[in-house]
């Protein structure tokens, strides 16, 4: 059996490596894909509505 420090210190650097990747990877390409989506539909929502400006009288 391995020594329950080491076991301990491996979880915490495992935990550590997980953290960075979300921070560093996963939230800032989930940030860029949300508003990228976002620009899309509204992109797509205006070439069949027309773009935005003063009402027609």
């Amino acid at each position: 059996m391995s020594d329950p420090a080491s076991t301990l210190k491996a979880e915490r650097r495992r935990e550590v490596l997980a953290f960075l990747f979300l921070t560093g990877i996963v939230m800032p390409a989930l940030a860029v894909a949300v508003v990228g989506s976002y620009g899309l539909a509204v992109w797509v929502y205006q070439m069949f509505a027309g773009p935005p400006g003063p009402p027609g009288l």
